[in-house]
């Protein structure tokens, strides 16, 4: 068969088996086919690889059939994704590699949809975002960056229930890399890895490929989706490319709500755009709004931290709730976990009432980098050196801030807002010694820098890179950076304190690598991805190292509605969990694996109902090591 000609394959059967009716579309890689499995009677779509040229076969060759595996390895990590075209095998014929993919029937990719029938409302776009998002994330975590996120790649198929488009499945990891397994980057020659008007600015100049540049791609590809035609959109590929890395996108008009995002998403700097949680939760709120305020009750200082050590007592359950009788686990009764909420105030404290800064944000349009979860934020108090101000104070970040000594790592602090709202206005800090009364947040890096003004020009940015990981871990978190004052800059041992901080409300605790193994948790909000946990009770649940024996693992989190009150969350969070963040989506066995969750009342006082989702055995037997 002549290499390149989409037709001429009809009839051909390939590897004595897979029988091709007609294309269905071609690209950078080759054809793709529509075939007939003889041996199983279905229909599938097989991959194939061309060469355009002669000169092109010769050089290339072996790169573009290591690409075509390293595609196939890549998308079956991911296999049974909702959210990701099945890869079923790779094979060879005549030589050259043939992927053989799940066939989607009916499906229209989104580039194709917005040609014939237009732009799509701003909740539209949300929805096929969130899909999207979810497919690049369960990629993230196994270390696989896509690399090509465009509205060509996104396919849009009728769901179970009849709606046409109402299932969203990206596709085409020719281009992928794992760059944390040292793994070759099969780029062509002279060629940038990528669709120009879609790449990240960092990767048309060469950087390395990460969550951050699919983030920004994402974002090209919702604004295509939602004004019709992409933010960079030029005459030339080499127009577009430079217009990625030095203009602004072009000023969207359609987007409404989504306006805000898309511009997070398309920020130059990957410090400044949005991560994953924090872009999930704003489509979220396009998807479905939400208004609920919500009510930080402080916790007592003199509250025993939960998280001593196995020999602090687990917390009190409440009435109707204890563990259960012989000290037998909770697992065979197919109940969802509920942790206990934090401590009651005493003393007659006041409740703060606080609404969401994101509704906020979003409803004006405006400040959507300090709004949306994790997004930095930054603490640069200049009263210490202004007329009329505090004159000599040396505290290292300022009289508003408070602190008379420099933070170190590991502090935990706690955080009052001067208004109603948190992360507006600068907070006064004061320590939580030994992490004990319920913190806001703690500091879990620092960055040091030249000068004062260095550290206002640069340390929020940075701290924003520094905490990027650990706030991909934990479900609500935002990043705080603490800049020193003019006047407490060598007090603050020239460095600006990272802070990752509860977006919503405390993070009630020790956080990441700072928790002790064997130490129980009082909230869900120091649940990270990856925990594995001793289950003792329905009420008491530690954290212990996934090498020896464990009874659960955390896999990610979900979000019940609105509507749903806490003393429903217990009985609604398993069948979510089982939704949304499938076992099996991770390489576990449904046969033998189930989806488990906790809940705790934390996230239901700041309206954000999240819910922690993790994998457990049908039969409550233990698991150990890697069992994926």
């Amino acid at each position: 068969m002549p290499s390149g000609s989409p037709t001429s394959g009809v009839g051909r059967v390939i590897a004595g088996r897979y029988l091709l009716l007609n294309p269905l579309g071609s690209g950078g890689m080759g054809h793709v086919w529509l075939a007939h499995d003889q041996r199983l009677a279905c229909e599938v779509a097989l991959k194939e690889i061309v060469f355009r040229d002669p000169v092109e076969e010769g050089h290339e060759r072996e790169a573009r059939v290591a690409r075509a595996r390293a595609e196939a390895r890549h998308a079956a990590g991911l296999r049974g994704h909702p959210h990701v075209v099945t890869v079923h095998d790779v094979l060879e014929h005549d030589g050259l590699p043939w992927i053989v993919m799940e066939y989607v029937a009916d499906a229209v990719d989104l580039r194709d949809l917005v040609d014939t029938r237009g732009p799509l409302a701003p909740a539209e776009c949300a929805r096929i975002g969130l899909a999207v998002l979810d497919a690049l994330t369960a990629g993230h975590q196994r270390g696989v960056m896509h690399r090509d996120v465009k509205p060509a790649n996104i396919l849009l198929a009728p769901d179970r229930s009849g709606a046409p488009y109402g299932r969203v499945l990206l596709t085409d990891y020719g281009i992928s890399v794992q760059p944390d397994a040292g793994e070759t980057r099969y780029t062509l020659a002279s060629v940038l890895v990528g669709t120009a008007g879609y790449l990240a600015p960092e990767r048309a100049t060469g950087g390395a490929p990460t969550p951050a540049a699919d983030l920004f791609s994402l974002g090209c590809t919702l604004y295509h989706a939602v004004e019709g035609v992409g933010p960079f959109e030029r005459e030339s590929h080499l127009a577009e490319v430079t217009a990625v890395v030095m203009e602004e996108p072009r000023p969207a008009v359609r987007a409404g709500a989504l306006g805000p995002v898309l511009q997070a998403l398309l920020a130059k700097d990957p410090a400044q755009r949005l991560s994953a949680p924090e872009a999930e939760a704003a489509l979220s709120r396009i998807v479905t709004p939400q208004a609920e305020p919500y009510v930080r009750t402080q916790t007592d200082l003199g509250s025993q931290p939960p998280w001593a050590g196995p020999a602090v007592p687990p917390p009190v359950a409440p009435q109707g709730f204890g563990p259960p009788p012989n000290g037998s686990r909770p697992h065979t009764t197919g109940e969802p976990f509920v942790l206990p909420p934090p401590p009651p105030p005493r003393g007659g404290r006041r409740r703060r009432e606080r609404s969401h800064a994101l509704r906020a944000v979003l409803a004006c349009g405006l400040g959507v980098l300090l709004a949306l979860g994790g997004v930095w934020y930054a603490m640069a108090d200049r009263s210490s050196d202004s007329p009329g101000g505090d004159g000599g104070d040396k505290r290292p970040y300022g009289a508003t801030v408070g602190l008379t000594k420099a933070l170190r790592d590991g502090d935990c602090v706690i955080a009052d807002w001067p208004g109603s709202n948190r992360f507006q206005g600068t907070p006064r800090l004061r320590l939580d010694a030994g992490c004990a009364a319920a913190p806001d947040g703690q500091v879990t890096a620092f960055v040091a820098a030249a000068s004062a003004e260095e550290a206002r020009r640069t340390g929020a940015a940075r701290c924003e890179e520094r905490t990027r990981e650990i706030r991909g871990r934990l479900a609500d978190v935002r990043s705080l950076a603490v800049v020193p004052a003019d006047g407490g800059f060598e007090a603050a041992g020239r460095r600006t304190a990272c802070l990752v901080v509860g977006g919503n409300g405390p993070v009630y605790g020790p956080i990441g690598t700072r928790r002790a193994l064997g130490s129980a948790f009082a909230d869900t909000a120091t649940m990270q991805r990856r925990d594995c946990l001793d289950v003792r009770t329905n009420r008491d649940a530690r954290l212990v190292s996934c090498e020896g024996p464990y009874d659960e693992q955390v896999l990610g989190f979900t979000r019940l509605g609105a509507d749903v009150p806490f003393s429903e969350a217990r009985t609604e969070s398993d069948p979510a969990c089982a939704r949304d963040v499938p076992p099996g989506d991770y390489g576990f066995d449904p046969s033998v694996y189930t989806a488990g969750s906790w809940t705790s009342e934390g996230p239901w006082k700041s309206g954000t109902h999240f819910v922690v989702c993790t994998v457990r055995k049908q039969n409550g037997g233990t698991m150990e090591g890697d069992e994926s």
